[in-house]
């Protein structure tokens, strides 16, 4: 509400008069309130961004499991990409020592490696289907070299999520000849 003040229009003893001049005052409890409510109503109205994150099966830390199995795969499942600097990955397909398919350097992205999957998953779940295991699906070893960098491996993991590869892993080790063929780039 807007509230004018005024005062008394006489000066004391006789003589000139003099106007006053008002003050004015302006109640701005009325704006303050109606700022805040806009304020609670904006906040409870908008969405926040939700962060974003990958699921990712981790093994247990339990200490019965110090004991490692090896676990025989069948070779022609197994793709293996190392990522190397630069935003390079390398992958090959089978044993290195024989390879079914590269080593072969990829680019990262739609036109690289999400082809190279795409293409691999199809003949993989068609190798499967002929020996009559039509659930059996592509391998895929990522193995991050000490140059690679965060957004590297994050990267490849977007890449398995969109391709629907749904068996991975992440391994740190390398082979003699993985480490002969990493020197070489």
């Amino acid at each position: 509400m807007a509230e004018l003040n005024t005062g008394d229009g006489g000066g004391g003893k006789g003589g000139k008069v003099r106007s006053k001049k008002q003050n004015s005052k302006v109640d701005l409890t009325a704006m303050v309130d109606l700022a805040f409510l806009l304020i609670t109503f904006f906040m409870l109205t908008t969405s926040l961004s939700k962060p974003q994150s990958m699921d990712l099966s981790l093994p247990n830390k339990d200490d019965d499991t110090t004991k490692t199995v090896d676990t025989k795969v069948d070779e022609n499942r197994t793709m293996t990409v190392i990522l190397g600097e630069n935003n390079k990955l390398t992958y090959y397909m089978g044993l290195l020592a024989s390879p079914i398919a590269g080593p072969k350097d990829l680019p990262y992205g739609k036109d690289g490696i999400r082809r190279e999957l795409l293409k691999r998953k199809k003949s993989v779940l068609e190798y499967s289907a002929g020996l009559g295991k039509p659930k059996n699906g592509i391998i895929v070893i990522i193995k991050p070299t000490k140059k690679s960098n965060y957004r590297n491996l994050v990267d490849i993991l977007d890449e398995m999520a969109i391709t629907g590869v749904e068996t991975y892993a992440i391994v740190p080790e390398f082979t003699p000849e993985e480490n002969k063929l990493i020197d070489k780039k």
